[in-house]
């Protein structure tokens, strides 16, 4: 049995594929398209995800979107009603921003074929319920409290509720207007990051300023009994003129959704470019503080009513990786489950994982343990582009060697690090989800604290708020890290690293003493657990600091954009599969 999942006409637009229950392939379109949070019909994303599963579009049993028009219908209405609104009107005004479209017609248009070679059966999974499925349904836990957080989706901003067995239970929701992610995206526009998917920015802004604006933020976000929340909507729009996007086959563009009142209670709102002032340091201070108050008490609710010491958590908010921090202090959690994609492409695996789940009556074949369900390619496809770029890489002085040997490909390049160059590394299949977790990736020497400096001006790819990150193996991040007991192979949580290890890493060292990490094994990644193992053996030091292999696009997918981020830079070294580019 066959299965297509996808994330269409939203943003992170994406596909999955799998085979009797187990992933065969999953991209973002975005990765494909070279535009940031691509939304519409994943045209390439399909069709990379059919030719990895060796399928034809006949050959698809069953489509499933992660989205249903359908639901909440009541709720919708008794919103409209509520502001005198007529049921049309309202309906339009806090649908998604695309209409509900024909997927069959769609495929049948794109890939011209006739209707009768699309004989698969579309199915609608409600937005965060995909969410749910796309953590605990890949998950390796078999109880768990399950929880969902993001802007909104299907007129629904969170949901939680019991993973048990293969099937998840729903006990509680938040709808739409009320909603952390749009009280997070309120902020981060006020606070002059006005790009789809800055609110990074501000949670980065907030480590460096104070909570002095708490008391306004408790009467702007109101925590309640059993997990639930209230927005004070007058310092909010998203309810009176739903929220202004545009994302038709692009970047998607969403304008503001904060109020006057914000700014007669905060001032006046930071343009994009003005300076950052010790103000809006302490205003994403008080934000993130009152966020994670919510996102506590809701997490502590979901583990009550669950039952379960065990947490599986998605949904943009789960990109939160300060909040996501406190889960082990201030809650009982003790197994936390956080997939790759949390965001809105990963509701394309949760509602194809979903919808096996209810065909197999909750059988479930498959985890998730890594990232890599991208395109690879082999060293044919690479030499024959280096070949074809000869007289180029000539022009830029750059040599090339090839070591068609892991161990060896791994010491040289170790050792270039350790002397302190700066390296793309490029290998294997394509990472799913939005961080560099050991395939497409820049790679530096962690022990050098002005290699801050020398990373942004040999790459640019990092912004002033934007820290750099760490990967470290797996059985020597306790000696790193206060609580990385618990394992993190898709680096979404900070914590303390201990003070006596600050001065051997200082370069992924955040504003008071913390970092950004990720556990490496072999089982994950063995190719990047080597190369770290061989930069430990020179320098004694298990960590890398690895960044995404980007610039103003997503990260690179063919070896051919790797090559052009590399010329384009004054990166030292370029490592694409077995070949070595060095200037």
């Amino acid at each position: 049995m066959i299965i297509l999942g996808l994330n269409a006409y939203q943003a992170d637009s994406a596909a999955c594929i799998l085979r009797d229950g187990k992933l065969i392939a999953a991209a973002e379109e975005e990765r494909f398209r070279r535009v940031r949070h691509w939304s519409g019909f994943p045209v390439n994303a399909i069709q990379y995800c059919l030719e990895a599963a060796g399928a034809k579009i006949s050959d698809i049993d069953h489509i499933a979107l992660n989205r249903d028009p359908k639901a909440n219908v009541g709720q919708k209405a008794i919103s409209a009603l509520s502001k005198k609104l007529s049921l049309e009107k309202a309906w339009e005004r806090l649908k998604n921003a695309q209409p509900d479209k024909d997927i069959k017609l769609e495929m049948m248009m794109t890939y011209r074929v006739r209707h009768t070679a699309i004989r698969a059966k579309v199915h609608n999974v409600e937005h965060h319920l995909a969410h749910l499925a796309s953590a605990y349904l890949v998950s390796p836990c078999d109880k768990a409290a399950v929880v969902s957080i993001d802007d909104y989706g299907d007129f629904v901003s969170a949901m939680w509720g019991i993973g048990e067995g293969g099937k998840i239970t729903v006990m509680n929701r938040v709808f739409f207007p009320h909603s952390l992610g749009l009280f997070y995206l309120a902020f981060t526009q006020f606070l002059g990051f006005t790009k789809y998917g800055d609110e990074s920015k501000a949670m980065h802004l907030a480590a460096n300023g104070k909570p002095t604006e708490l008391s306004k933020m408790e009467n702007i976000l109101e925590l309640c009994d059993r997990g639930h929340f209230k927005l004070n909507l007058d310092y909010f729009t998203h309810h009176i003129h739903g929220t202004p996007m545009a994302w038709d086959s692009g970047e998607p563009d969403i304008g503001p959704v904060y109020s006057e009142l914000m700014e007669k209670d905060f001032g006046a709102h930071r343009k994009p470019g003005e300076p950052v002032t010790g103000h809006h340091k302490n205003i994403a201070a008080s934000m993130q503080a009152q966020y994670e108050e919510a996102f506590i008490n809701l997490l502590n609710s979901a583990r009550i009513e669950a039952k379960s010491h065990a947490l599986c958590l998605a949904g943009g908010c789960a990109m939160n990786s300060m909040a996501n921090s406190l889960i082990l202090d201030r809650t009982s959690f003790r197994e936390i489950y956080i997939p790759p994609a949390v965001s809105d492409a990963g509701g394309a695996i949760g509602a194809a994982f979903y919808v096996h789940g209810q065909l197999s009556k909750g059988k479930r074949e498959f985890i998730m343990d890594n990232a890599c369900w991208g395109p690879s390619f082999n060293n044919d496809e690479i030499e024959a582009l280096l070949q074809s770029q000869a007289e180029n890489l000539q022009k830029h002085t750059c040599f090339i060697t090839m070591i068609d040997d892991d161990n060896k490909l791994c010491k040289t390049v170790a050792k270039y690090v350790a002397d302190g160059c700066v390296v793309g590394w490029f290998q294997g299949r394509m990472e799913w989800g939005p961080r560099a977790l050991g395939s497409r990736g820049i790679i530096a020497d962690p022990r050098k604290q002005e290699m801050k400096l020398i990373l942004t001006s040999r790459t640019g790819a990092q912004g002033l708020y934007q820290p750099f990150t760490a990967s470290i193996l797996l059985e020597d991040a306790s000696d790193y890290f206060e609580t990385a007991y618990h394992p993190d192979p898709f680096m979404f949580r900070i914590c303390s690293i201990k003070r006596d290890m600050r001065q051997q890493i200082p370069a992924v060292v955040h504003a008071g003493g913390t970092g950004r990490f990720q556990t490496v094994s072999a089982s994950q990644n063995q190719l990047f657990s080597k190369l770290i193992k061989e930069f430990k053996k020179i320098t004694g030091v298990p960590v890398l600091i690895n960044m995404p292999f980007d610039d103003d696009e997503p990260t690179v997918c063919k070896p051919e954009e790797a090559l052009d981020r590399f010329l384009r830079t004054k990166m030292d070294v370029l490592v694409l599969g077995s070949y070595i580019i060095k200037r």
